[in-house]
């Protein structure tokens, strides 16, 4: 009989249309009531302005938001960083605006000369520290909710750290070189074996221990966890992959000179050139799985 599978495997699928969806329908819905109150604030404006004037703020917002994103994971606001990336979001936050304005401005003088109309955004500098207070609030509620979601999926899926060191007595293993690691996961806490993890990735403040398809978030450097784990098992294979020979099944050279590695359970991994001559070496001496 199959094992049943918990809610995190079950959404993993999902998790793309889902992230898509909710911004869909959550930005939608503001934009629905913004018109509503444009409407409302402006009875001489013709009824089409106001839906122009939102959908084309609109349309920026989601446009700008991968970017968002990627501002959030290279400078993640956490307790042990805020203080540093709270300055670099305030200014991401002001190119944020001057991108929002520009692309809604040049949307809307489009939209009006379609129309047979011209658009006319105002006083310049005062209209924009106008729009900067309400794109400001707007970029770090994005953020908020980007980390808010980022803690569930931590909360689903678990995430690991290191044995900590006892107060009293000996150490229960080597703190240097880890033989498990601790899994905290829905309140649950349980120990994953050093040699079970099949590869690790960089994730920004983090690497993602991979375990029998699951990644547990560890808060370390790909440096620090490389010089924790076993050189005899682990090797470097990318800036941002470190793979357990173990769990490697196929080395499959391309015509760049990087290399596709294919782990035994079928996940694929990237092989930078400059690693994939000593991953050959070392399979040389015991035996190259197929390329």
């Amino acid at each position: 009989m199959d094992k049943p599978r918990d809610f995190y495997e079950s959404f993993k699928p999902w998790r793309k249309p889902f992230e898509v969806g909710f911004w869909l329908i959550a930005i939608g819905l503001n934009t629905t009531f913004n018109i509503v109150v444009s409407l409302a604030d402006h009875p001489r404006a013709q009824t089409w302005e106001p839906w122009v004037w939102e959908w084309t703020s609109t349309a920026v917002v989601l446009a700008l938001l991968p970017a968002i994103q990627k501002a959030e994971q290279l400078w993640p606001l956490r307790w042990d960083s805020w203080r540093r990336h709270l300055p670099v979001h305030v200014a991401a936050s002001l190119v944020f605006s001057v991108l929002h304005v520009t692309g809604m401005v040049l949307l809307r003088k489009a939209a009006y000369a379609l129309a047979g109309g011209h658009y006319d955004f105002g006083n310049g500098w005062r209209q924009f520290g106008y729009e900067y207070l309400k794109d400001v609030r707007t970029y770090f509620f994005i953020l908020g909710v980007i980390d808010l979601y980022r803690f569930w999926l931590l909360r689903l899926q678990g995430e690991a750290r290191l044995l900590a060191e006892p107060d009293e007595g000996p150490p229960v293993e080597p703190i240097d070189r880890p033989e498990r690691f601790l899994v905290r996961k829905l309140g649950k806490e349980f120990l994953v074996n050093a040699r079970e993890v099949e590869w690790v990735q960089a994730a920004g403040n983090y690497v993602n221990l991979h375990v029998r398809g699951r990644d547990y978030p560890l808060r370390a450097t790909m440096a620090g966890i490389e010089q924790r784990l076993d050189p005899a098992r682990f090797v470097r294979v990318h800036r941002s992959y470190l793979v357990n020979l173990d769990y490697l099944a196929e080395i499959e050279p391309l015509d760049t000179g990087d290399a596709r590695l294919t782990l035994r359970d079928g996940a694929q991994v990237p092989c930078s050139r400059r690693y994939r001559t000593p991953l050959r070496e070392r399979f040389g001496e015991a035996g190259a799985p197929a390329a």
